[in-house]
């Protein structure tokens, strides 16, 4: 499989994403936004990945390539195409689908555990995963629920942690992808956001459990090949 991902900046790539990817022997691509390289041709690739950032969906006065991002995202979701978006990526993949993005109650950056909504034990590939599931976060804006899709999964600071629509489309506002390395990135460049609240932890405690970061990589791995197996599409489609 073709993957392209969209990368905002330097320190937030693909994380365990990547290994997944080589061990399976995918094809990657990327659009780093950071670097100015050039968005893909639709026909380029099969799974578009769209990736975190520190900025907002709503900054595209000081960031000119964001409208062209958004306006790649939408015409990706016409096309038909499987998509994947987190944290930002996942924020932006909603708004292209009509949803707003705002400002969220309380800031998430560490483990924190989301919960699985009733509605998610219909998903196949969710089966094996418990009811309250702890994840890793970085963010302090948060999406509505797009028109038609299906909400997979919700914390105590932020109701919409995931969703998905149809077979092809999936969002999670947390980092199923974080690794150590990921983490210390984040800290490093953005460490600035860490602040006293209820939702945000220390870098000593989001780094001090080895064992959380390879249990994340294998629910990861299993997330990624479930998606990857996903029903084949039936054209084109509008999702917005």
């Amino acid at each position: 499989m073709r993957i392209h991902s969209l990368q905002h900046v330097s320190f937030e790539g693909l994380g365990s994403i990547e290994g997944w990817a080589r061990d399976r022997g995918h094809v990657l691509t990327a659009t780093r936004f950071w670097a100015g390289d050039p968005l893909p041709a639709p026909g380029a690739f099969d799974w578009l990945i769209v990736m975190g950032g520190p900025m907002s969906v709503h900054d595209g006065a000081k960031l000119p390539w964001l409208a062209a991002e958004k306006r790649f995202l939408r015409a990706t979701l016409d096309a038909g195409k499987r998509v994947l978006g987190i944290c930002l990526g996942a924020q932006l993949l909603a708004e292209a689908m009509g949803a707003r993005i705002a400002r969220a109650r309380a800031k998430e950056i560490g483990w924190f555990p989301v919960t699985l909504a009733p509605e998610a034990r219909d998903v196949p590939w969710l089966q094996a995963i418990p009811e309250r599931w702890e994840v890793f976060h970085w963010h302090g804006e948060e999406f509505d629920l797009p028109r038609g899709a299906t909400r997979l999964a919700g914390s105590d600071a932020c109701e919409n942690q995931a969703f998905i629509h149809g077979p092809d489309v999936c969002g999670f506002q947390f980092h199923p992808e974080a690794t150590s390395a990921s983490v210390q990135d984040l800290i490093r460049h953005s460490g600035g956001d860490i602040e006293d609240g209820p939702y945000i932890q220390a870098p000593a405690v989001m780094l001090g459990d080895e064992p959380r970061f390879l249990k994340a990589r294998e629910r990861m791995r299993e997330i990624l090949d479930a998606l990857a197996g996903a029903g084949a599409r039936a054209g084109g489609r509008a999702v917005r």
